[in-house]
């Protein structure tokens, strides 16, 4: 029987020898990209390539991906153990054409590698093809059919509705019809009952699909309408833990050697059989899954908080201990201990988290103890108030708020444990509380995007390393509302402007042309594309512009920037080569930086480090830049690179005395260490656990972080004065 490393070994050697360039996994943490937190499909780490926004360096990939889904049409959380299929954090395997091979090549090679190589039965698969949409003015996909007619039986051959077999990335943009490829696990016996094909796509828990091919044809714009694509492509995404079901002839995920480790592991740990009782069972099941969602996004700079993708983290991470809690009576953390097996299982595919184990562990850990306070306390609240829940058959609305909003229970582990005592929650109680909390704070805005509108056909260049001002043209714009304010949203093809990215905050200025100047309020970085942010439209869109950053503010940013390249590597000589960067934040008022370590930097160790720093300015040392390095060369050399950061096949290294500080990084920088002029740190704290902060300022960025002190001070001098 193949293992699960084989498995995916054999799909990478095969579309290597298909031409295909095997890449990494991307990060499963997103960055970049306003419409997604996670990567959730094999193909969203593509989307520039798809979107036209970036050239495709190889036209054909294959790659293994983590992805993780909670929520939406894709994945249910609460349907995660207690089935055998869904997942929070899983592997897709994928094969990519960007504009190469289509149809053809991609059913011809699927249909080889199931049945050649991993000599799946063909008695066993059913394949689907899209049956057209009269609405929409889609035909029927009779060029997919004819190609699978070459290798399957016609009866063996469904069509699928558009819900099912035209697969779309989001409300816009690239989407096309696909072909599912299902496999039928269940008995012979059970095979002679009912036809495999009656139970295609109708959420069978033994007819699953494992693959699917995706054909990139249309765009879809804001306004609904589909247009073809000037190129199309081959977007595949097969699931590693179904496929390794079907490969070890399993009736379930849980039970191949994905998961087994895990789970033995947590038997051996609470003296309960595997396949002992259902409860049970489904709590090392949740466990057994969440570890794997938990410790990578962790180890790709996701921390578990109280608000957006770190929430996410947190509330996978109370579910898991919550079960572990309840029915299998681990009143000590317990996930944490995970960590060092999980890591070595995927040491070779993954290494990303065995470079990181020890921290991982120690962040779990601390979140396990502090939930499981809360827990206990919460736990007894609920049971206070179950009589009168009994009676009325319902959990009160509000005070399904209060467990959440005091004790941190999510709402689907309140509905959870209502369910165990057979009452419903009052979801529209909670729901009006909760809506009562948000508006006594302030939330983001609905955003609504217009579709790009196309100036110039050219490509977008980043200057702003040499250039502080350049001539350039617009090659696209866009329409954005935010909270009814009308604002823009340009594309410029060369453009000095940096683009917030890495911590830095992106520039500021404006562009001129015929006396008509436009301001910049923002430069951000989506998908791979410089975006420029502007109040008003140009009058003369085709314009030659003049392209100018704010060059004072530019400086004071620069100078912070460096400054924390010299505080990370004094952070390391003085606690330890443990300390990894975990976020930071470089503007022209302060650097701010935070890092991994377990304990408060003492005062005594505050002026170590501002000490080393100063005494690095002093030496007024040069800086060495190099680009478009290959990052094996750059590995090679020693220079530094996050954990959660999407690095090319060339990269930016940036060095201040390569025997002190060398790192990867695509911000700007001084000249030579002696502009910084002074380094003081201003505070030091706790983010989450196992991260600390430090704030800190340089000689000529101080008068700006003081003027923003001394604004807030008079905030509550105000606050004071005139209470509300």
């Amino acid at each position: 029987m193949l293992t699960s490393a084989q498995i995916r070994q054999q799909f990478l050697d095969y579309f290597k020898s298909k031409g295909h360039q095997i890449v990494a996994s991307a990060p499963m943490v997103v960055k970049n990209d306003p419409t997604l937190m996670f990567n959730n499909s094999g193909m969203a780490p593509f989307k520039e390539i798809f979107l036209g926004n970036q050239p495709a360096k190889y036209k054909r990939i294959a790659d293994t991906q983590k992805c993780l889904r909670v929520s939406g049409k894709h994945n249910d959380l609460e349907e995660v153990g207690v089935d055998t299929y869904h997942h929070t954090m899983f592997e897709m395997l994928g094969n990519w054409s960007f504009g190469d091979y289509f149809k053809k090549e991609a059913i011809e090679w699927a249909w080889d590698l199931l049945t050649g190589v991993y000599g799946l039965k063909k008695d066993r698969l059913y394949v689907t093809v899209f049956e057209g949409d009269a609405k929409e003015q889609l035909d029927f996909d009779q060029e997919a059919y004819d190609y699978w007619k070459q290798y399957i039986a016609e009866d063996r051959i469904l069509r699928g509705n558009k819900k099912d077999n035209f697969w779309e990335m989001g409300e816009t943009g690239p989407c096309g019809p696909c072909s599912e490829i299902h496999y039928d696990l269940r008995s012979d016996a059970e095979r002679k009952k009912q036809d495999g094909k009656d139970l295609v796509n109708a959420s069978h828990p033994q007819v699953i699909e494992i693959w699917n091919n995706v054909f990139m044809q249309f765009n879809r714009k804001a306004d609904g309408s589909l247009e073809p694509l000037p190129q199309k492509h081959v977007d595949t995404g097969m699931g590693f833990e179904r496929l390794c079901v079907a490969l070890q002839e399993k009736t379930s995920n849980y039970d191949t050697d994905v998961f087994q480790p895990m789970i033995q592991f947590i038997s051996s740990m609470c003296g309960i059989k595997y396949s002992a009782a259902e409860k049970t069972d489904i709590a090392m099941r949740v466990m057994a899954d969440h570890i794997r969602a938990i410790s990578f996004a962790i180890a790709d700079g996701q921390l578990p908080s109280n608000n957006k993708a770190g929430y996410v983290i947190r509330r996978i991470l109370r579910r898991a201990v919550r079960y572990a809690y309840s029915f299998l009576n681990f009143k000590e953390p317990i996930l944490c201990r995970m960590v060092p097996l999980l890591s070595d299982q995927f040491a070779t595919v993954f290494p990303e988290l065995k470079a990181q184990q020890d921290f991982v562990a120690r962040v779990i850990q601390e979140e396990e103890t502090s939930f499981l306070r809360t827990l206990e306390t919460g736990i007894k609240r609920f049971e206070e108030n179950l009589s009168h829940a009994e009676r009325s058959r319902s959990i009160p609305g509000d005070f399904a708020f209060e467990l959440y909003d005091t004790f941190g229970f999510p709402i689907d582990l309140t509905q959870l444990m209502a369910r165990e005592q057979n009452v419903e929650v009052d979801m529209e109680g909670f729901t009006k509380c909760m809506a009562e909390q948000k508006s006594r704070s302030r939330h983001a805005a609905i955003v609504s995007t217009d579709d790009w509108v196309t100036v110039k056909d050219d490509a977008s260049q980043f200057v702003g390393y040499d250039e502080l001002e350049t001539e350039t043209e617009i090659i696209k714009y866009r329409k954005v509302k935010k909270a009814n304010k009308e604002q823009f949203q340009i594309v410029l093809n060369r453009t000095p402007f940096y683009a917030e990215s890495g911590g830095q905050v992106g520039d500021i200025g404006f562009i001129e042309a015929d006396g008509n100047r436009i301001s910049i309020t923002d430069t951000q970085k989506e998908n791979n594309l410089i975006i420029h942010f502007t109040d008003t439209l140009p009058k003369n869109l085709e314009a030659t512009f003049k392209a100018v950053v704010d060059k004072s503010r530019r400086g004071l940013i620069t100078k912070n920037h460096s400054a924390t390249h010299l505080l990370h590597a004094a952070l390391k000589q003085v606690l330890g080569t443990h300390v990894n960067q975990k976020g930071s934040l470089v503007n022209e008022e302060h650097t701010r930086f935070d890092f991994s370590h377990f304990a408060k930097v003492t005062d005594e160790e505050l002026e170590k480090i501002e000490t080393i720093v100063n005494n690095k300015v002093r030496e007024n040392i040069f800086l060495n830049e190099q680009r478009n390095v290959p990052i094996a060369q750059a590995m090679e050399s020693g220079a530094m690179a996050l954990f959660g950061e999407k690095y090319g096949e060339f990269v930016r290294v940036i060095t201040f005395d390569k025997n002190y500080s060398v790192e990867l990084c695509g911000g700007t920088h001084v000249k030579a260490t002696g502009e910084i002029g002074y380094f003081k740190i201003v505070s030091e704290s706790s983010v989450a656990a196992g991260v600390r902060r430090v704030e800190a300022i340089t000689a000529d960025g101080a008068q700006a972080f003081l003027k923003q002190q001394l604004s807030e001070l008079q905030k509550v001098k105000e606050l004071l004065n005139h209470p509300k």
